[in-house]
């Protein structure tokens, strides 16, 4: 039996080559689809706030659904009909469907969340349900 040192350099390497992998499989699958949306969440004690990057986007080409916790949005970028007469028009824009849910960190109003859309940024307010704000947590010293 030969003993071998353990690195754990080598382990993280190892799991940073597999993960590059990874993504990069995700992205040739990805570019057969519109990108999906890059998302940011921001929470406060009165609300949860989810931020969507979707430019050149139609609010009516939307459909947001929310429920108690999560969020789905999927929407379509349709594509424009361009003709050139003397070349080749080449785009890197994508077009098509595309649809991600984002779990919420706690449970929300679903009735009372507030959307708007501007410059290609949507912003939803989700205000938290109120067992969420008043949400008292006893602890116990062992």
């Amino acid at each position: 039996m030969t003993l071998v040192r353990y690195n754990p350099f080598r382990e993280m390497d190892i799991l940073q080559h597999q993960l590059n992998h990874l993504f990069d499989e995700s992205r040739l699958t990805v570019g057969k689809q519109n990108a999906i949306p890059a998302a940011e969440i921001s929470e406060t004690e009165e609300a949860i706030h989810l931020k969507l990057e979707l430019p050149g986007m139609n609010k009516e080409d939307l459909d947001i659904q929310v429920s108690k916790n999560g969020v789905s949005i999927s929407g379509e970028r349709k594509e424009e009909n361009k003709t050139e007469n003397n070349g080749v028009t080449r785009t890197e824009f994508r077009y098509g469907k595309f649809s991600r849910v984002i779990p919420l960190p706690a449970h929300v109003d679903n009735s009372h969340v507030t959307a708007e859309y501007k410059d290609g940024i949507l912003n939803l307010t989700l205000p938290k349900a109120e067992e969420e704000k008043n949400k008292v947590v006893k602890v116990q010293v062992g």
